[in-house]
This record gives C-alpha cells, structure tokens and sequence, in this order.
C-alpha cells in the first residue's frame, strides 16, 4: 500500500492534519464493491476508536450521506458509478473542508493520486496494502497530507 505522501512526495507539504479527533473518529465507506465496503466494515468495527456511520455504493451517495452523516473521515474508492470518487471528493471537499478523504484504488498510478489530492483528498492508498498504513491514516498519523496543486 501507498499513501498519497510517499508517492508523490515532492508534491507535498508535510504537514500533520489540523483537525484533532476528540472521542471516536467518525467513518463513512464509500466503494461500489459491496464486499469490499463490509470487509472495511467489519475490520474497522474491530477499533475502540473507530465509528463506522454509514456506507455508499456510489460517489452521489457518498456526497449525500456526508450531508447526513458529517463523518471526520471517508474511505473513498476512485472508479465508482453515478459520479466517480474525484467529483464526489471535490464537491464534499467544497462544503465540508474539515472532512478528511482518503482515496482508495486498486491502482498505484500517479495521476490518479495527483488528481484525488487536488480535488480534496487528504491521502491516497492503494486496496493491497495492510491495514496498519489504512488506520494509521485514518487515525491522522504521518500519512495525511495537504496537498497544494502546482
């Protein structure tokens, strides 16, 4: 797995998140592949400081289940129906600056990780790596990065 940071390094500020969570951090799914949102699911349920709140299939619910919800974070895949994870993550970006977004891929291409930090994302991984990197950057550790596009 990569995060945003590490792979487009020198495109990035290293800077940690400025949003402190306070309690449990608050999570929203947001992948058009249901096994892999009950797999997040299931695994981050597994964490006293994880709060699963809600999940979409698609980036139009995940847009809207952001204005119900609010989530501190949301685990958005890239390539979904209806309105694909950049679009949803520039429109959530928009309205709801504080939310932290991963971007989520089963790629590991540079351009996909540019284009989801300049729509918003505060980190991007890939599905294949292991879990410890997702939480630690779930959790705003090391990994979360802003992004300031050329």
């Amino acid at each position: 797995m990569f995060c945003g940071r590490r792979f487009l390094r020198n495109r990035l500020k290293n800077r940690r998140s400025r949003k402190e969570f306070r309690g449990k951090i608050r999570v929203l799914i947001a992948d058009d592949h249901t096994v892999v949102r009950q797999g997040l699911f299931t695994m981050l349920n597994l964490h006293a400081d994880v709060e699963m709140v809600g999940e979409a299939a698609d980036g139009q619910e995940a847009v809207e289940k952001t204005r119900e919800f609010q989530p501190d974070v949301i685990l958005m895949d890239i390539s979904m129906p209806r309105l694909d994870g950049i679009e949803a993550t520039r429109i959530i970006h928009a309205e709801f600056p504080h939310t932290r977004i991963i971007g989520l891929s089963m790629h590991d291409k540079q351009d996909q990780a540019a284009r989801m930090l300049e729509a918003g994302a505060s980190a991007y991984c890939t599905k294949d790596g292991a879990t410890d990197m997702l939480l630690s950057a779930i959790r705003g550790g090391r990994l979360w990065s802003d992004y300031t596009p050329e």
